[in-house]
């Protein structure tokens, strides 16, 4: 783990501490056992036919400072459903962020799109946190857990009704998160040691995953030709942050990031993502890389 990873978790599980003695986990199980049932599915909406773009409210990041963090978060998330986005992301760290949970339920309440919490999550408060909100998914990463760890708050997350987007940066990662069972996997393209983004990051990874598994490229992209090139690459969302949030009008710039995007490919992978749906009995997919189906991370 890097040193802005180790200093993010530390800082995370201090103030986590601070939150549990506010209010207890036991006071959260309840409160999101007694209430309604979230039917707004992340995986469901990244399988959608064409291009899934997860849109993000996004008000600052440890690379590059400040992005809008007088952003209207109701006004944008509604834009963003206008134009087209399929999901929301919201950022709920609040050290390098500038993110809290107030942001995720003011987006949760401005439209009818699955929500995102992405933060830095190492504890199971912060599973029931996020269900007891609204959301209905949680980000994973996998360069800030380990692999048991994983698993453990993958199968947290589940007993709470909630999705996960497990996110990887290298083949030991994404193994970490096949192992755990993940069905959704983001593959960053911003290396969170050095911060450097390159979409290669994406193609490089895209021959190691199963059929079965959606994926969602994030980080880096700021253009259509950056949607088109994923799209060639066979991913099936995208996750865009820091372009759309510094906008003034991000309706419209969503509009242009989908306005020449191709579909995505509608392979085999397609089908045997709707089998698996269907079929619990589908043992191991195949892999996506059609040339050697025998790779492996």
């Amino acid at each position: 783990m890097g040193d802005f990873l180790n200093r993010i978790v530390d800082l995370t599980r201090r103030d986590i501490v601070a939150r549990k003695l506010r209010c207890p986990m036991e006071q959260l199980q309840s409160q999101v056992r007694s209430g309604p049932k979230n039917n707004r599915s992340l995986i469901g909406a990244v399988h959608q036919p064409g291009m899934s773009v997860i849109a993000e409210v996004k008000r600052a990041s440890p690379s590059r400072g400040d992005i809008r963090p007088d952003i209207d978060v109701a006004s944008t998330v509604a834009a963003y459903e206008r134009a087209g986005a399929k999901a929301v992301s919201v950022l709920t760290e609040k050290h390098f962020f500038k993110g809290s949970l107030a942001d995720l339920e003011t987006a949760l309440s401005a439209c009818g799109l699955p929500i995102l919490r992405k933060d830095f999550v190492v504890d199971p408060y912060q599973v029931w946190e996020a269900a007891a909100r609204g959301a209905s998914a949680i980000l994973l990463i996998a360069a800030a857990l380990d692999p048991l760890e994983l698993q453990n708050l993958y199968g947290e997350a589940s007993r709470a009704g909630l999705e996960c987007l497990v996110e990887v940066h290298n083949k030991d990662e994404l193994a970490a998160a096949l192992d755990a069972g993940a069905s959704l996997v983001g593959i960053n393209n911003r290396d969170l040691k050095t911060f450097r983004v390159s979409l290669k990051t994406t193609e490089n990874l895209m021959g190691y995953i199963p059929a079965t598994v959606a994926v969602v490229s994030e980080s880096g992209i700021g253009g259509r030709e950056d949607v088109q090139r994923l799209a060639a690459a066979g991913v099936d969302a995208v996750l865009v942050g820091e372009v759309l949030s510094a906008s003034r009008d991000p309706e419209a710039k969503l509009k242009g990031l989908l306005g020449q995007a191709p579909a995505k490919i509608q392979t085999a992978r397609t089908g045997a993502f709707l089998k698996k749906a269907a079929d619990n009995t589908v043992k191991r997919p195949s892999q996506r890389n059609s040339g050697d189906a025998s790779k492996k991370p």
